[in-house]
C-alpha cells in the first residue's frame, strides 16, 4: 500500500475515532466533503495547509498521523504476530490473557 492510501486510511480512522462525520470534518478544515473523501480514499494528498488543519481538527501531534504499521494487510499482520508469539512465551501468555478478557 502506498503512502497516499495509508495516509487516507489513517485520517479516516482518526476522524471516526473522534466521532466526526466527513461533512463535519470538511467543514472544520474548510474544504468540500468530496475533497476529504478523495483524501481518505487515497486519491489525493492533502495540501500542507490542509494537513495542518487536519492535525488541528483531530487534536493530534503530527507524527501520530503517520503511524501506519497497524494498517498493514491482515495476512502480513497475522504472520508478524505469529512469528513474534512463537519466539516469546511471556508475550504469548500476556496476549492470551488479553484475548480471554475480551471474548
Amino acid at each position: 500500500m502506498d503512502i497516499k492510501n495509508l495516509l487516507g486510511k489513517r485520517i479516516q480512522e482518526l476522524r471516526k475515532s473522534r466521532n466526526l462525520t466527513q461533512e463535519r470534518m470538511a467543514e472544520i478544515i474548510g474544504i468540500e466533503t468530496v475533497s476529504l473523501s478523495n483524501i481518505e480514499r487515497g486519491r489525493y494528498y492533502p495540501t500542507a495547509e490542509n494537513l495542518n488543519k487536519i492535525i488541528d481538527a483531530l487534536q493530534i501531534e503530527p507524527e501520530e498521523l503517520f503511524r501506519f504499521k497497524h494498517l498493514k494487510p491482515h495476512k502480513e499482520l497475522l504472520n508478524e504476530m505469529i512469528t513474534r508469539l512463537k519466539s516469546d512465551e511471556k508475550l504469548t501468555r500476556m496476549v492470551y490473557k488479553f484475548y480471554m478478557s475480551v471474548i
